[in-house]
């Protein structure tokens, strides 16, 4: 129960928005605030690393003393001042609340990028320059803008910038100072490199490249902080840093210096332990496939929390936990073997983005297993899942229709509403991860046999009477229970 306990604790962390003046950025279930710690290796990875730099090193490129991209927040109240653009036709026209003194990028005096960032802690809206220039008048001139309300997921149109190259805003992206006192940093991390492709990947919406080279990382492109990097030799605030790195990772956001991090100024950093940095190598970094987090193109919305990328019972794609000799299905992996703490599993099936293997019997017993899919000998996933004595779940149609197989009835016929079961007549009921008990339309059903399956490793039976006092009815209730827990509640069969 202690286990149970923390890791629903986990999962309500995992489910909040990074929090700033008040505000969210953006929703729990927005790409930067979505771990990328289960995603498949992207295919090109090696060739990314290597175009930037596979011996070159992490740098923040934040610090005390102003070093880093600056913000500001203000009431709802500030006054808006107009804004002209170099680049209007893929800016909001604005105008922008820029309070006077606003911290620019660089300083007053800088040549670089000079951005400025604003947010209004009212109304949760997140004004974003690049290459902002005051003007005599009070207005300002810039190379472009762009205008984010932080309780929506919606992307810029496809092909705009905003006042970053990929399209995105970057106040989500900044290593902050306050996140690594508290602990944790739960959003993924700005990052630029030398050289871009003339491409751009889901959630950036605009290159800044001509270069074609196949090897070059395009716009969006993920990376993560590979797992078995060691952390433990780091001062405890770059710990912080490296675990958000494994675990939400960071998005390349504009042509800059290789594997420059970017961060918010702040006088309590330390140059000396920021300088940490420096150990981790382009090596030690792996490009991610976050396609499979995508619902549309046009948001950042993600698939947080359904079935994608991560561990789900094969019959109910239920996730959570792992049985002794459960089928579980690997979504977002491919590969040619599974393993189970180290120990390989007997495989079931795959597809185009999916691999089943069924749970080895030694897992019993154990709080959590590790589950790891290899391709050719090279990890391209790996998890970390609690155990359950048993994890019912059965292969069946749901209510709506849909559902990757069926329950039959006594004559070996599928049943179905066209041909449903009798009453006090016997059902088949196929699934995985156990079961001993049986309720239908809500009673406890007579169980006539429940068992494995021969000849299919995790497959399991339950052959089970039909209560004579069972309501008739297309879509009665089935319920699969073992060791305290049930199948997939939708399952239904049609008694006459």
């Amino acid at each position: 129960m202690k286990l149970a306990a923390l890791l629903l604790a986990l999962a309500a962390a995992r489910a909040q928005s990074p929090r700033l003046g008040g505000c969210a950025v953006f929703p729990p279930d927005n790409i930067w605030n979505q771990p990328v710690d289960t995603l498949p290796v992207d295919r090109n990875s090696a060739a990314f690393v290597n175009s930037v730099g596979a011996d070159r090193t992490l740098f923040a490129d934040f610090g005390p003393g102003g070093a880093g991209i600056p913000y500001a927040i203000v009431p709802g109240s500030q006054p808006k001042v107009p804004i002209s653009f170099e680049y209007d036709d893929e800016s909001e026209a604005g105008p922008y609340p820029i309070p006077p003194g606003a911290p620019i990028e660089g300083g007053p005096s800088s040549r670089g990028d000079r951005h400025i960032l604003v947010l209004d802690r009212d109304n949760c809206v997140l004004y974003e320059l690049f290459s902002a220039y005051p003007q005599a008048d009070g207005s300002w001139k810039a190379g472009s803008g762009a205008i984010f309300p932080l309780n929506g997921n919606k992307l810029r149109p496809l092909g705009w910038t905003s006042a970053d190259a990929a399209g995105y805003a970057i106040l989500p992206g900044l290593v902050r100072y306050d996140e690594v006192a508290s602990g944790e940093i739960r959003h993924a991390v700005r990052f630029t490199v030398p050289r871009t492709r003339r491409a751009y990947v889901w959630p950036a919406t605009h290159y800044a490249s001509s270069l074609t080279d196949p090897a070059l990382p395009p716009m969006g492109q993920r990376f993560r902080l590979r797992a078995d990097f060691d952390i433990t030799g780091f001062s405890p605030e770059i710990q912080v840093i490296l675990k958000a790195l494994k675990k939400y990772g960071m998005m390349l956001a504009d042509n800059g210096t290789q594997w420059f991090i970017t961060g918010a100024p702040d006088d309590r950093w330390n140059n000396d332990r920021l300088r940490e940095l420096r150990r981790v190598r382009g090596s030690d970094l792996e490009a991610v496939d976050s396609t499979p987090l995508m619902i549309d193109p046009a948001s950042g919305e993600t698939r947080a929390g359904t079935r994608v990328a991560g561990v789900v019972n094969a019959a109910s794609y239920r996730p959570g936990w792992v049985a002794p000799e459960e089928i579980v299905t690997i979504l977002g992996a491919t590969g040619t073997r599974v393993l189970f703490d180290g120990m390989p599993a007997p495989w079931v099936a795959a597809g185009p983005a999916q691999i089943s293997a069924a749970a080895p019997a030694d897992v019993a017993g154990k709080a959590v297993t590790e589950i790891v899919v290899e391709n050719q000998g090279q990890r391209v996933f790996s998890a970390i899942v609690a155990v359950a004595a048993a994890a019912p779940g059965i292969f069946a149609l749901d209510a709506s229709g849909r559902g990757p197989g069926a329950i039959l009835n006594q004559d070996w016929s599928v049943n179905s509403a066209a041909n449903p079961s009798a009453k006090d007549g016997v059902i088949q009921i196929f699934g995985t991860g156990g079961g001993d008990a049986v309720r239908i339309g809500g009673l406890a059903a007579e169980v006539l046999y429940a068992g494995p399956v021969p000849g299919v490793a995790g497959l399991w039976q339950v052959n089970a009477r039909v209560p004579a006092s069972v309501a008739a009815g297309g879509r009665i209730s089935v319920l699969v229970i073992a060791a305290g827990r049930s199948s997939q509640p939708d399952v239904t069969v049609a008694v006459e």
